[in-house]
């Protein structure tokens, strides 16, 4: 006889590919591309797992039907804002169904960019190119449930898979030295990141958190990355990725209130440069010019930065 206990689940849809267009009377278009993940959970679902029981089991494919159900009949400035997408499919989830206390729903984008000719925003066509993704992921759970009257509501967004790399203004000197350091100081070197970089709104009101303004958060977090990456003047910035990666996260952090906390991860994408002293010719140092770059291994530098209440844990 089984005597295991399911100690946590969730379950529901994933990959749930929606577009949404929405067509203005002057003939401007805009589109929404997403493929969406829905996850439903709660402690009366354990019978499921340990009893065979599907009574009470939402189909996935239910959970799928309501994602197209509510991109389409929500208010366009509901669907179009993935957050507030995002947020608006678990409030549903949890407001229709009683047994379920917390619904996750994360969505991922990569954005249509406007066709421009002539400097003029083409009306209804788009490309798309190689950029980094955009995600956000809303939780939403009962604080006492079934009730769904008091809830948390959480808010994770980013982005990632964005590249970037600068040849100079980089270093890497001064660490720690014993028997197995074979790495020389680097005061001057290429530095190349693929960024994962996302932040975190928490709050009890899911009409005050869709009121945000996420998508200039977004723009803003990026725009923070790029410019402490390339242009901040302080030398001790570019001293380590551990010292570039603080100062991106300190900028979004004084730039928007509404972020609870951010987190980077960035792999160190090396380029050494090829020694070519067996052919005669200087490729060190000061006159290193042809690199050879270093997939694997990578370094990988993490952390999560917060405002200075929120203490550490």
């Amino acid at each position: 006889m089984e005597t295991s206990i399911v100690k946590s689940q969730a379950y529901g849809k994933d990959r749930v590919r929606v577009v949404r267009v929405v067509r203005h009377a002057d003939g401007w278009q805009e589109i929404a591309d997403y493929s969406v993940r829905c996850l439903l959970s709660g402690d009366q679902f354990e019978s499921s797992y340990t009893k065979g029981d599907n009574k009470l089991v939402v189909a996935t494919d239910s959970q799928k039907n309501t994602i197209f159900y509510l991109a389409k009949t929500l208010p366009a400035e509901k669907v179009m804002v993935p957050e507030v997408f995002a947020s608006e499919v678990a409030a549903f989830m949890i407001g229709k169904y009683a047994h379920v206390t917390t619904c996750q729903v994360k969505i991922i984008t990569k954005p249509w960019e406007r066709m421009k000719f002539d400097n003029r925003s083409h009306p209804h066509s788009f490309y798309r190119e190689g950029k980094e993704t955009r995600w956000t992921e809303a939780i939403i759970t009962k604080v006492n449930p079934p009730s769904a009257d008091q809830r948390k509501v959480t808010i994770n967004s980013g982005f990632y898979d964005l590249e970037v790399l600068k040849t100079t203004n980089s270093a890497f000197t001064d660490f720690w030295r014993d028997e197995l350091a074979t790495l020389p100081d680097m005061p001057d070197r290429i530095l190349s990141t693929k960024v994962l970089c996302q932040w975190k709104f928490i709050d009890t009101c899911l009409g005050k958190l869709q009121k945000l303004p996420f998508d200039a958060i977004f723009a803003g977090a990026k725009r923070n990355t790029l410019d402490a990456f390339a242009n901040d003047p302080r030398a001790w910035v570019h001293a380590s990725v551990q010292t570039t990666l603080y100062i991106m996260a300190d900028r979004i952090l004084n730039d928007f209130a509404a972020v609870d906390d951010v987190y980077y991860a960035l792999p160190n994408i090396h380029y050494f440069p090829f020694d070519l002293s067996p052919f005669g010719l200087k490729n060190l140092k000061a006159d290193a010019e042809v690199y050879m770059p270093i997939a694997d291994p990578s370094g990988y530098i993490t952390a999560t930065v917060s405002r200075p209440n929120k203490g550490k844990f």
